[in-house]
């Protein structure tokens, strides 16, 4: 009797875990590059006298490029600024009392250390403090002909605020990398079904359920981190474009020492019962085998097959020295070397076995069963073989949006099983390999 534990829509629906890891490489000179693109100009500014008690007033601009160094997970900013400051003064010569306000400007090579991070929101965030500076051109401030000594005064008034334009520089750098945009377009790119065989109507669609990310780090001038994506594959029959729910949002990142440095992807190729009947009927048919020196000869007239649980049931039309249906049981699995499925432990039904060794116990005795799993196999490689390749030029070099690209490459085919449902037989592989996210020239990043 036909027994089936699956049925056809649940195998594809039947999520498979698997997890895509994206290593994503950053030059430090394009983040220096788009940190100079996002700072310019004014970067702090301190205009009332009443809130110094140097009575001074500043501004402070960016005067020349940016220059970034790194190792690990440790930035060093040097950075040029011109600074105004507008300073009063009293002063009493020759016993005349003289006040007022002088202006001057002045620059200085400022020298920050910065650690940056991801938080499990996707905002980048750098924790900066001013290392060291030097005079590039100093404060001068003359009254008449007299100088007025100011330069203790700003330096009193830069170390006071140096924290204020720490805080200015970390508020431009969390801007200027903004991971989650890139992120956000990379998660809703992944959730589109992927035509992988129009043969055979078959579309890859993966439903992304978490994300994983290693700290931001430098190497030889490069800024590295592997994403882990952890999502659920689908292969799917439709002759339309699947629908998928509406996405759900990017989740919060987790951020591991380590991810794992290759992906899975569960694909599955199947054949329906009929064509297989008929694949085996076409081996078959017509052929007489003999038994025992030839004193018993069959023919096979027909086959047909179906599902009985884990196992497949043939059932197989002999003529002959014996006439009617012998029934045959084994467990179908997907060969990664020849490409087949494939059948093992092939041998008589139980009640078949019975009938035959009180009528026709020669028949157990010429090894039919094994010659019948031995032939039995069944093309479905093609399937799997032409999913690969449309998954390999896909990821070979892919486009993501401006400035990623994804590039990767499937390095081998592992089977899982073999599901029987009242129509097919599906065969489950996974596809395994490695993909890397390349990073450059990201506009606003």
């Amino acid at each position: 009797m036909e027994q089936y534990k699956y049925l056809d829509k649940e195998i594809q629906s039947e999520k498979h875990l698997s997890t895509l890891n994206v290593p994503v490489e950053m030059p430090v000179s394009e983040l220096e590059l788009q940190l100079n693109n996002s700072i310019k100009g004014l970067i702090y500014e301190d205009n009332s006298y009443e809130d110094d008690q140097d009575n001074l007033k500043a501004r402070v601009w960016k005067l020349d490029r940016i220059r970034i160094a790194a190792k690990d997970s440790t930035f060093l900013f040097e950075v040029p600024l011109k600074i105004w400051v507008s300073a009063g003064y009293k002063i009493s010569p020759l016993g005349i009392t003289m006040s007022g306000y002088k202006d001057t400007e002045f620059s200085i090579r400022l020298r920050l250390i910065s650690k940056i991070g991801i938080s499990p929101s996707w905002q980048v965030h750098s924790d900066t403090y001013v290392d060291s500076y030097d005079w590039i051109t100093e404060p001068n401030v003359k009254v008449g002909t007299f100088k007025i000594p100011i330069k203790a005064m700003v330096s009193r008034l830069l170390n006071r605020n140096f924290e204020k334009i720490s805080s200015a520089i970390d508020e431009q750098i969390n801007g200027t990398i903004d991971l989650k945009k890139y992120a956000e377009v990379a998660w809703n790119l992944a959730r589109q079904p992927v035509l992988l065989s129009k043969e055979y109507d078959t579309w890859l669609v993966v439903q992304p359920s978490s994300v994983t990310m290693t700290p931001l780090l430098v190497n030889g001038n490069i800024l590295r981190a592997t994403i882990g994506v952890q999502a659920f594959t689908q292969t799917v029959t439709s002759v339309e474009k699947p629908t998928v729910p509406k996405a759900s949002g990017l989740p919060k990142l987790q951020i591991l020492d380590k991810v794992p440095g290759n992906f899975k992807i569960g694909l599955i190729s199947l054949i329906s019962y009929e064509e297989a009947s008929r694949l085996a009927s076409k081996n078959f048919s017509g052929k007489s085998y003999s038994f025992v020196k030839g004193q018993y000869t069959v023919q096979v007239t027909g086959i047909e097959m179906y599902g009985q649980n884990e196992r497949l049931v043939i059932k197989v039309n002999l003529t002959g020295s014996m006439n009617g249906y012998i029934y045959l049981k084994g467990v179908p699995y997907y060969d990664p070397v020849t490409q087949m499925l494939s059948l093992k432990d092939l041998d008589y039904d139980l009640d078949t076995k019975n009938s035959i060794i009180r009528t026709a116990n020669w028949l157990l005795q010429g090894k039919f069963s094994k010659m019948m799993e031995n032939a039995l196999v069944f093309p479905v490689g093609e399937q799997i073989s032409s999913t690969r390749k449309i998954i390999q030029q896909l990821i070979k070099s892919y486009k993501v949006t401006d400035g990623i690209q994804l590039k990767g490459e499937l390095s081998e085919i592992a089977p899982d099983r073999v599901y029987l449902t009242p129509k097919h037989l599906y065969s489950v592989v996974f596809a395994q390999g490695n993909v890397s996210l390349k990073v450059h020239g990201l506009k606003g990043f």
